[in-house]
């Protein structure tokens, strides 16, 4: 294959060119490289080697392989819209981006379930099947632009799983490239809960660090008949925690419950899609339930009623398709409205029981205070999956390091609450040293151990998930040696 147009006295250049058409599939120059030195986890920057754009799985494959036999540090990217750093080259990795793989293979409406390779979008999934009256239910608030593929690695969550579950809940079979080259297959034929190891579930959620996902098997869902989406505004975030409480309690369990703080608030109306929230509030709850049309009307009923048992100031009900998709899209620009009240921001991922809602609601009130920064809560309320945000100005010395050691509070918050610092965006390089607020020395050395079955060379992804070795390779070594006498 001709590679005119490859100058470089890089050798591994030429050759991985040889595997993805050439000049076309990859980048090396420098000014084409710095758009892949981040995800959204922008805070940390590294230039890869070069970027390859296989089309398959087997062009996939000959990357890994040649990478595997010549010892260079790779890894798998999508969209790079993850937010905790997964896909940042620390070592100066090979990127294999996957958006050229981007078809919907097939879609057996009768089984309810669909095959996509890596690189296709979460939203044009639903759009592809909603003409059919189906649906893929993950939904993250990046869902118009995430992978799916990259949905798998971090296992993505979304305002909807409260009722439907995350990503994992969701796949039925996976491709996988091994950092070696091998291909597999899990989950061949679909069947749910197949009998044996849990590689599935072992899989999803792994960062990228056991294998490259190449094709993947989805649930869909039938279209529910009947949905109704609720609006409530509380003067007090206490009151709007128990109200959260009291749903649940009341044996209702929505499709979603989502709750944003004043702050939060004070961002998403200034962004692209304003509703008119009242400013003086100091939290709201989006509310909705779907299901058979016969009992949406009595849920709606009961949720209204714990709101006003918990002074609610004013709570309603969308009156159309319109009003409720304006009151989603204010909710879903939460991230990206940070831009319009400060110049920078870091997003936070920790899960808390929901009966420490207000407890640790009022600890991030205060770690706001003890650093200075304001600090906005946008969350998935119904399961306790909190996004702090710290708003900070990385052009003031010192505000960068300030904002991360106010969010690390934020997670030794949710772990001391008998939560997890990582919900749904993944621990990556952001979260590898909290890993110990959650995990002992040995439960890490045990995940590091099921890594090298599958990385041994640890050449995929190397750098994320774990902390730094310390007391966990004295774990090792202490077990080998008693093995050994």
């Amino acid at each position: 294959m001709s590679l005119k147009g490859i100058r470089t006295n890089d050798k591994h250049i030429k050759n991985l060119a040889n595997i993805v058409e050439g000049n076309r599939s990859i980048l090396y120059k420098k000014e084409d490289l710095l758009a892949y030195d981040c995800d959204g986890f922008t805070i940390h920057r590294r230039l890869p080697r070069a970027v390859v754009f296989p089309n398959n799985t087997e062009e996939v494959a000959k990357i890994v392989k040649y990478c595997h036999e010549h010892d260079l540090p790779f890894l798998a990217r999508g969209a790079g819209t993850g937010l905790s750093g997964g896909a940042i080259p620390l070592n100066g990795e090979v990127i294999i981006s996957l958006v050229k793989m981007k078809r919907l293979i097939s879609v057996d409406f009768e089984n309810r379930r669909a095959v996509v390779e890596p690189g296709f979008v979460n939203l044009k999934l639903t759009n592809s099947i909603s003409d059919k009256g189906y649906y893929y239910a993950p939904d993250p608030s990046s869902q118009y632009c995430c992978t799916i593929g990259g949905n798998v690695g971090e296992n993505a969550g979304g305002a909807h799983c409260l009722k439907y579950g995350v990503t994992t809940n969701h796949i039925l079979g996976l491709e996988v490239v091994l950092p070696n080259g091998e291909v597999i297959e899990i989950g061949k034929d679909g069947i749910p809960d197949a009998p044996g190891y849990d590689l599935l579930g072992l899989l999803t959620g792994s960062e990228g660090t056991l294998g490259i996902v190449t094709k993947i098997t989805v649930r869909i869902l039938k279209n529910p008949e009947a949905k109704q989406t609720v609006l409530a505004y509380f003067d007090n975030v206490a009151d709007g925690s128990q109200a959260v409480s009291d749903i649940i309690s009341a044996g209702i369990v929505p499709a979603a419950l989502e709750m944003m703080d004043q702050i939060a608030i004070e961002a998403v109306e200034a962004a692209a899609f304003p509703v008119g929230h009242p400013k003086d509030i100091e939290a709201l709850l989006l509310i909705e339930v779907d299901g058979i049309s016969a009992g949406i009307d009595e849920q709606i009923h009961q949720i209204l009623e714990v709101c006003k048992r918990n002074h609610v100031r004013e709570v309603k009900v969308a009156q159309s398709e319109e009003e409720r998709a304006r009151w989603w899209a204010n909710r879903k620009t939460g991230f990206g409205a940070m831009g319009a009240i400060s110049p920078d921001y870091l997003v936070q991922d920790g899960v808390i029981p929901r009966s420490k809602l207000p407890e640790v609601l009022n600890r991030i009130h205060e770690i706001s205070r003890e650093y200075g920064l304001r600090i906005a809560n946008i969350f998935h309320a119904g399961d306790g999956n909190l996004h702090p945000l710290v708003l900070f100005d990385a052009r003031k010395p010192g505000e960068t390091e300030k904002a991360l050691k106010a969010g690390s509070a934020c997670l030794q918050a949710c772990a001391d609450a008998g939560g997890s610092i990582t919900g749904e965006h993944g621990v990556g390089i952001e979260k590898r040293e909290e890993m110990r607020f959650i995990f002992s020395d040995e439960e890490i050395a045990a995940q590091t151990d099921i890594r090298e079955v599958f990385n041994p060379k640890n050449l995929l992804n190397a750098g994320k998930l774990f902390p730094t070795p310390g007391r966990c390779l004295e774990v090792k070594k202490e077990e080998k040696s008693v093995t050994a006498s």
